[in-house]
């Protein structure tokens, strides 16, 4: 690896560690070392810490990693670097998933609504694939607004229906993306979505190389349908937890694999970790800064994200635009 490679990897490792360890001692309520290790009557600091403030930095840096890392590999199906669940349809299709547990099955458990969220962002993620291939010209741009005008049509839906049997509020704690309810019991299905980013792991190779197109892969005697098949599961099962734990994050998927894409290439292997420790990062920074700016309450997550993610877009669009010409 080049030495600025190996200097950028162990800056963000770093920067990792520092933002997890400041993620721990920032929030309304005082937890600091000092209080933590002094006990007697601020023992509840220590309480704190392990029953909220952990469990919400270990929940950032999951959704951070494993949301990155289904934007690389919906990148590699779609042979597209500007798409993610939240530009394809798959979050919205997700979303619908959840409206549908409150109507017909509204005493589900979190399990049984996340793997219903899964199975309708499964759906999307073939909707939109196959939507994708009677686009006549695949240029950059057209394909994720392809996707966006099928996530909108899906959205428009979804938020007819809910207002129209008034569950329009309750939905929108799902859709709108927030730490601020995280603590020890509610956040561990993140740890499927953290499972998943194994599975991309072991698979790597097999994306890298259907990134090169179906005939490719085929001559390679590579299954494609079967590749496209586990990487359509792993994207569904990141957004089902995410989406059901912590609500939808825009722009994550998108803007870190492209960022990761300037420095490592397409190779989806060597990527992965770059992907998934930057995505940890970018979360973890934007999280803290919705604590630290309150008015008088935390901001959103999906505020700062989207904000920040969508500077980010656009730089990259004229960044590529400048450069086809």
């Amino acid at each position: 690896m080049p030495p600025r490679r190996t200097w950028v990897g162990v800056l963000v490792g770093v920067l990792l560690a520092v933002l997890a360890c400041t993620s721990l001692f920032v929030g309304v309520s005082d937890v600091s070392p000092a209080s933590v290790l002094a006990g007697g009557e601020e023992s509840n600091a220590a309480f704190l810490l392990v029953a909220s403030r952990i469990p919400r930095t270990v929940a950032v840096v999951l959704v951070g990693a494993s949301l990155g890392i289904a934007g690389l590999i919906m990148q590699m199906l779609v042979r597209n670097k500007f798409v993610e669940p939240g530009t394809t349809g798959v979050s919205e299709f997700a979303t619908l998933g959840m409206l549908a547990t409150m109507v017909l099955l509204p005493g589900l458990p979190v399990v049984g609504k996340m793997g219903v969220a899964a199975a309708f962002g499964l759906f999307g993620t073939w909707v939109f694939l196959r939507v994708v291939r009677f686009v006549p010209v695949r240029q950059l741009v057209l394909v994720p607004l392809v996707g966006i005008m099928l996530g909108g049509v899906v959205a428009a839906v979804t938020t007819f229906v809910a207002y129209r049997l008034d569950l329009l509020q309750s939905l929108q704690q799902w859709s709108q993306g927030s730490f601020a309810t995280i603590m020890q019991g509610r956040y561990e299905f993140l740890w499927i979505a953290g499972l998943m980013v194994v599975v991309a792991w072991v698979a790597a190779d097999r994306f890298s190389v259907i990134g090169l197109g179906e005939e490719f892969a085929t001559n390679l005697g590579l299954d494609y349908r079967r590749v496209v098949a586990v990487g359509m599961v792993i994207i569904a099962v990141i957004t089902a937890a995410v989406l059901v734990t912590a609500g939808m994050i825009p722009f994550l998927g998108l803007v870190v694999p492209n960022v990761v894409s300037l420095v490592m290439g397409d190779n989806v292997r060597r990527a992965i970790p770059w992907v998934a420790g930057l995505g940890a990062v970018f979360v973890l920074a934007c999280d803290l800064v919705a604590r630290v700016v309150r008015m008088p309450y935390e901001i959103p997550l999906s505020v700062v994200v989207g904000v920040v993610g969508a500077a980010l877009f656009l730089w990259l669009l004229l960044r590529r635009g400048s450069r086809a010409h």
